[in-house]
């Protein structure tokens, strides 16, 4: 038996840029005993942990090696029962796409303290990083996030109807994305944007149609990447600082 228990803080990082870090996260990256992260973030992050703090990192990144989550959880779980302030950082916020659910029921289980931190999710930042906006008085009344990583399992039919759509991990599934949204009734000439590494140096914004995006992209990584579908994708230009 462990006499002390520590806490988890499960921190969002916000997009990959240590600028977009808050305020709240920085302070608890300052305290960290353990640091438990995952891919995708900015490694500059690293530098803002006492020396002595100990780092696991994790992996998490579609379509590679990466820690089994069951192995993510049991290693929150021990580090906390050994008194341990504990910030597990994720990419983006914890709660959209981020399996934080569950590392939370395995911490419940355990008994042990935790907090959840937001952060800036890369769905928001990423059309805005590419100056477009997500909302629009007559061009988008509403906007959906979705995850293409199966895009089998979503209702494209519902999805075509939506004003604009902003889809994560959907970079590896273009192709799919472009036919179910045309065949669900979505207009070829629909404006498209793919943002890869939002925020960061070696960000990439590729703007085309649904129609000819694939083809705007042919050759390129597209992992990891925002994509972002519906008609204010063609404000871009008219929101660029001068």
């Amino acid at each position: 038996m462990y006499e002390q228990k520590g806490k988890v803080y499960i921190v969002g990082a916000g997009p990959s840029d240590v600028a977009y870090l808050t305020v709240r996260s920085q302070q608890l990256l300052s305290q960290a005993e353990v640091l438990i992260y995952d891919a995708l973030i900015d490694e500059r992050l690293l530098d803002l942990v006492p020396n002595n703090c100990e780092k696991f990192h994790v992996g998490k990144r579609g379509g590679r090696k990466s820690t089994p989550q069951a192995e993510i959880d049991r290693l929150l779980v021990e580090q906390c029962l050994l008194g341990k302030q504990v910030v597990r950082l994720k990419s983006g916020d914890p709660l959209i796409f981020g399996r934080s659910s569950e590392e939370i029921q395995a911490l419940i289980a355990a008994g042990c303290p935790f907090e959840v931190v937001p952060g800036i999710s890369s769905a928001l930042a990423a059309p805005l990083l590419a100056g477009i906006p997500l909302t629009d008085p007559v061009l988008s009344r509403c906007f959906a996030v979705l995850s293409a990583h199966e895009p089998a399992e979503l209702d494209w039919e519902a999805l075509s109807r939506i004003d604009t759509l902003v889809i994560l991990m959907g970079g590896r599934n273009l192709s799919e994305i472009v036919r179910q949204l045309h065949r669900a009734g979505r207009s070829l000439q629909t404006p498209v944007a793919v943002i890869r590494y939002c925020g960061h140096p070696q960000q990439q914004i590729w703007t085309a149609q649904l129609g000819t995006i694939e083809a705007a992209c042919a050759g390129a990584s597209l992992s990891p990447a925002v994509i972002v579908i519906g008609e204010v994708v063609g404000l871009r230009p008219y929101l660029q600082p001068p």
